[in-house]
């Protein structure tokens, strides 16, 4: 994993949805500065070479995760891929927007409904990444902040809270974006009030991980009905 420098939240996550017993789980780090800006996000394009060269002893590596979901959009992922491969190789790169799309495919979610804790100026370039995709979201909700560590600190119950007024009844889905916000431990509890999947940006990350890693039986049920899913095939350019 590359994580941001400011990250409180995603490598901790990781950890609890992956199977520990088994998998080996590296990370370093990119500078990043607040505010979540979208130039502040595209500054981090140039720096991901140096983070990845960091991993790239580590070899053979099964995939290699930027977690960031805003500046996955806002780079690009093509971008964000070629970055990370110049010194790591051709490993699958996965980020958590990626993810997120390869999980609304798996589970039949064509119309999802959208909650992000960041600014709605750093929010849009997220629902224009969906509607590019062919995804439709129902509605977008913003919490509003502009400091990744505040977002860390958001509690359970605003999550879940907000999360039940981003829904509607179009949506086939629910969507919880940011690497930073602590949404993993909420999961099944949205998903037993809405009585639909729930897709949050680190869990989605884990999942491809997971699957990237060979772990196709790891079904951790607390977090979310996206764990008894296989992922599509060559999703992330995994060999065959």
């Amino acid at each position: 994993m590359i994580a941001l420098a400011t990250d409180l939240t995603s490598e901790g996550d990781l950890y609890r949805q992956l199977p520990n017993e088994a998998a080996s789980f590296h990370v370093t780090r990119v500078a990043f500065e607040n505010p979540t800006t979208l130039e502040n996000l595209r500054k981090m394009s140039p720096r991901l070479t140096a983070a990845a060269a960091l991993l790239a002893p580590l070899q053979p590596l099964r995939a290699i995760c930027f977690s960031c979901t805003a500046a996955s959009v806002v780079i690009g992922e093509s971008e964000v891929r070629a970055a990370i491969q110049k010194t790591a190789g051709k490993v699958p790169v996965v980020t958590p927007a990626s993810a997120s799309l390869a999980a609304f495919v798996t589970l039949g979610a064509q119309r999802i409904a959208v909650l992000t804790p960041y600014t709605l100026a750093t929010s849009k370039p997220m629902a224009a990444y969906f509607a590019r995709h062919e995804v439709d979201v129902t509605r977008f909700e913003c919490l509003g902040l502009d400091d990744d560590r505040n977002m860390a600190l958001v509690s359970r119950q605003t999550i879940f809270d907000a999360a039940i007024a981003a829904d509607t009844p179009e949506a086939q889905a629910l969507f919880l974006s940011c690497t930073s916000l602590p949404a993993i431990g909420v999961i099944a509890d949205i998903e037993r009030r809405v009585g639909k999947p729930v897709v949050t940006s680190n869990q989605a990350s884990a999942w491809a991980m997971a699957r990237l890693g060979g772990f196709t039986d790891h079904r951790p049920a607390r977090y979310g009905r996206l764990f008894e899913h296989a992922l599509p095939a060559h999703t992330f350019g995994e060999a065959a």
